[in-house]
């Protein structure tokens, strides 16, 4: 279940001290900051010591910072405790993609990074079902639960994960390539820029303002909201591999071509809806767009840049976390200043820049399959 136990409970909880809209998304932002600043820490510590020890030490800093978070008795110390989070969540995250981008061959790159999403949605299916109904109990237990969960995970990686073949010192030729040398790369440039904007929209914006928009707007309840995650989770778990696999065979721009169409139409409908069914179904339809962007931007990281490649993902990782800061603040500040529908219509402007990169992408796979 993971992380989707708490993705309704982090606003509704900032909620109980008080705050208002923008504070709220300060406290989803404050989390993607620290995973922002830490990012190319991240990576040098995974090019020294490997992504093994890294990945352990970064979810069970997560486990403890969840465990406090979860006993806050004010807004100012759940700001503090999510955003203490963010390096753990750091760590753990630029070691798993840096194995998946330095372990697959190129033919099944975005199939086996579709996969490793899949995991995490696999949990977001359940996970904000049960988070809501956990909320029914104590807006805390969902944080209780979920750092139980890491804490367990983190052991599990410390003692049983083994991965000899990327041991930095099984590796001593093995060259590291800077993010500034990445730079130089056209399409490692349009990497970070789509997943700035695909974050913004699939984690900023829907983890936000989207439950306050469904509760006070749409007279949802916090199972509502619950329901709603858990859809989506489902309907990008059902299409995420069948996704990666047709960025494989038929590339990248294709893929992103098709993630940008489903996920203006979910952000657009979002905007117009009126009745809770309408909010069901764009978050059904941002699942399916999220099921072609998840993995795609990774995936051309891993076309075009070889080696060590800690840092490299590490950057990726803050062009990602960018957009987690950016899209709850802005969207937070629109929704105070105007309303939540006008927030939605300013990230499908912003979003609707993908399919400009779309286009200047040069293809990155080298091989593509014709049907």
């Amino acid at each position: 279940m993971g992380f989707g136990l708490v993705v309704p409970a982090i606003p509704i909880f900032a909620r109980s001290f008080g705050v208002n809209n923008a504070a709220v998304g300060l406290i989803v932002s404050a989390f993607a900051a620290m995973r922002f600043l830490s990012g190319l820490i991240s990576g040098r510590l995974i090019d020294r010591f490997g992504e093994r020890i890294v990945f352990a030490v970064g979810v069970t800093l997560v486990s403890i910072f969840t465990l406090l978070l979860a006993f806050s008795q004010n807004y100012l110390q759940m700001l503090i405790f999510r955003t203490a989070g963010g390096l753990g969540s750091s760590m753990f995250s630029v070691s798993a993609n840096s194995v998946i981008l330095r372990s697959v061959e190129d033919s099944k790159r975005a199939q086996v990074q579709s996969i490793y999403n899949s995991t995490f949605l696999l949990g977001g299916i359940t996970g904000p079902a049960f988070g809501g109904l956990l909320m029914s109990i104590s807006l805390r237990a969902p944080f209780l639960v979920y750092a139980a969960t890491l804490f367990t995970a983190g052991m599990i990686a410390f003692f049983f994960l083994t991965a000899t073949h990327l041991d930095p010192a099984n590796n001593p030729d093995e060259a590291s390539v800077s993010a500034l040398d990445a730079l130089k790369i056209p399409a490692y440039r349009i990497s970070l820029i789509s997943t700035f904007i695909i974050t913004w929209v699939l984690f900023g914006l829907r983890n936000s303002i989207t439950p306050l928009f469904v509760v006070e707007e749409l007279r949802g309840t916090n199972a509502v909201v619950g329901y709603g995650f858990g859809l989506g989770a489902l309907i990008q778990t059902i299409f995420v591999i069948r996704a990666g696999r047709y960025s494989d065979e038929r590339g990248r721009k294709a893929a992103l071509y098709i993630g940008t169409l489903f996920g203006a139409i979910g952000i657009g409908l979002l905007a117009f809806a009126t009745h809770q069914w309408m909010y069901l179904i764009s978050m059904a339809i941002l699942g399916l767009g999220g099921a072609y962007l998840s993995a795609t931007p990774a995936a051309i990281v891993g076309d075009v840049v070889k080696g060590k490649i800690g840092r490299v993902v590490g950057a990726f990782q803050m062009a990602g976390d960018a957009g987690m800061i950016a899209g709850p603040l802005v969207v937070g500040w629109l929704a105070d200043i105007y309303d939540f529908r006008t927030a939605y219509a300013a990230t499908l402007a912003i979003f609707s820049i993908l399919i400009l990169l779309a286009w200047r992408l040069p293809e990155t796979r080298s091989t593509i399959v014709s049907k």
